[in-house]
């Protein structure tokens, strides 16, 4: 699926670095730009995209008021450099908040949440349908995107402000500038599990569980308590032991 967008932000240097966001990102199609919202309002309600990259903060008629304006012709996913109109985007149903300087990893995972909730409608299902669905997902990584099957990942480990993501019959992770958190909201609930703050499995690749460590190949993961209860229950509904 391929998704038109527009751009409004007052800041050019703010403009032009979502421009280059977009166009490096595979699904989308810029379809305008602006520097002002009451100059990109005629022209985004005559021709409508599906999603918009909206500053919050601006002259003359800032962000929030422009949404109410449009209502829900296109879906929205702000940016601003203030924390505090958090609450305020997601009152008027935005699809996500992202806040200033906006790094490339936390751009492309609001623009998988909008290619998700796209697909979603497209198809007439709902979100959580939706997330049992998917099959794979765009990471940036050696400064290009890939796709990944998510049936092939065996498990990811967090490293700082990075990932590393092993694959089934691949000698190398893919090392990805992207959080734990992100990559969390990113995955199907039903198909991976958090086992530790640094590592996230795909319980189905697990084949040898051994002092409370899961054993891919000479990888030993460890499972912590504030994980445990949730891995054990995993475990008791697989398990033929008492």
């Amino acid at each position: 699926m391929k998704l038109t967008c527009c751009i409004i932000d007052d800041e050019p240097l703010a403009l032009n670095l979502m421009e280059s966001y977009v166009k490096k990102t595979p699904f989308l199609s810029l379809q305008g730009k602006y520097g002002d919202a009451v100059t990109a309002l005629k022209e985004i309600a005559e021709n409508c995209p599906d999603l918009l990259f909206l500053d919050i903060q601006m002259p003359e008629l800032n962000g929030l008021e422009f949404s109410r304006i449009i209502k829900d012709r296109c879906r929205i996913i702000f940016t601003t450099a203030f924390e505090q109109y958090a609450v305020d985007s997601y009152k008027v149903s935005a699809l996500d908040y992202l806040l200033k300087p906006i790094s490339y990893p936390d751009f492309l995972t609001a623009c998988n949440k909008a290619l998700e909730w796209f697909e979603m409608k497209k198809h007439g299902i709902s979100q959580s349908d939706h997330k049992k669905r998917i099959e794979s997902i765009f990471v940036k990584t050696d400064y290009k995107l890939r796709q990944i099957d998510l049936k092939k990942i065996l498990y990811i480990e967090g490293l700082k402000d990075y990932l590393k993501i092993y694959l089934e019959d691949e000698p190398h992770p893919i090392l990805s500038l992207m959080s734990m958190k992100t990559m969390e909201e990113l995955l199907p609930a039903d198909q991976f599990m958090r086992v530790h703050r640094s590592f996230i499995v795909q319980p189905d690749k697990i084949k040898i569980i051994e002092r409370n460590r899961i054993v891919f190949g000479k990888q030993y993961i460890p499972i912590s308590d504030s994980y445990k209860n949730a891995f054990n229950e995993f475990l008791n509904k697989r398990s033929l032991l008492k």
